[in-house]
C-alpha cells in the first residue's frame, strides 16, 4: 500500500518549510544573499541541513521563495494603500508611490535585495514577476483616472511600468548597503512629487533654440 501522508504530516511539512523560509528572510534582511547560506539558514530555522535541501533542492530555489513571499507582501501592502486612499487619481497614485517608497526605506537591507542586488536567473524571473505586478497595481489606478477623466489620455500598463522604472531605480542609490542614510521624507517626497507630475501630463519647458 502506498504511503499517504496524514494531515498533521502535511501540516509539520508546511511548517518547517515556513520557518526556513522566514529565517532565510530574516538574514537576506539583515545582511543580503550572501549572508543566507543553507548552514545559516538551516541553524536560524533550528532544522537539519539535510532539511532545509529536502524543501528546496537548491539555495537559488529557496531564495526564489523567499523573494515571491516578501514581494507579494509588498505588493499586497501598495495594493491595499492605493485602494483606500480618499481623493482623486492623482491622490491614489501618489499614496501609493508613497507606500511603496517608504516601506523600501524602512526596510533598506531587504528592499535592496528585492530591488537590485544581483540573483541568480530563477530570482531575477521573480523579480520580474515583482515588478509586473507593481505596474499592475499602478495601471489599475491610472486607468480608472482616465476612465473618470481626471488624468490625460495615456497607456496605462506603458505608464505603469515606468513608474516602477522610476521609482525602483531612484530607490537604488538610497538603499544601497553602502550609502549613507539619508531622509527619508525627503526622498519620499521627490520621487512622489515626480511620479504625480508624469501621470498628470505636467511637462517640462519646451527647448528654445538660441
Amino acid at each position: 500500500m502506498p504511503y499517504r501522508p496524514t494531515e498533521r504530516t502535511e501540516a509539520r511539512k508546511a511548517e518547517v518549510r515556513a520557518r526556513i523560509v522566514a529565517a532565510a528572510r530574516d538574514l537576506i534582511a539583515h545582511g543580503g544573499y550572501a549572508e543566507a547560506q543553507v548552514s545559516a539558514v538551516s541553524e536560524a530555522a533550528g532544522v537539519a541541513t539535510g532539511t532545509v535541501y529536502r524543501h528546496f533542492p537548491s539555495k537559488a530555489e529557496l531564495f526564489a521563495e523567499v523573494f515571491r513571499e516578501a514581494s507579494q507582501r509588498e505588493v499586497d501592502a501598495v495594493a491595499e494603500v492605493a485602494g483606500s486612499a480618499p481623493g482623486g487619481a492623482d491622490e491614489r497614485i501618489a499614496a501609493a508611490v508613497d507606500a511603496f517608497a517608504r516601506r523600501a526605506l524602512a526596510g533598506r537591507r531587504l528592499a535592496y535585495a528585492l530591488l537590485a542586488e544581483p540573483v541568480d536567473p530563477g530570482v531575477e524571473a521573480e523579480r520580474l514577476a515583482f515588478r509586473r505586478a507593481y505596474r499592475d497595481v499602478f495601471a489599475g489606478l491610472i486607468a480608472a483616472g482616465v476612465e473618470a477623466g481626471e488624468l490625460p489620455e495615456q497607456d496605462p500598463e506603458l505608464t505603469g511600468a515606468a513608474l516602477v522604472g522610476a521609482i525602483g531605480e531612484a530607490l537604488v542609490g538610497p538603499l544601497s548597503p553602502t550609502a549613507a542614510e539619508r531622509d527619508a521624507d525627503a526622498v519620499v517626497a521627490a520621487i512622489t512629487d515626480f511620479c504625480v507630475r508624469s501621470v498628470t501630463g505636467q511637462k517640462e519647458p519646451a527647448l528654445v533654440d538660441a
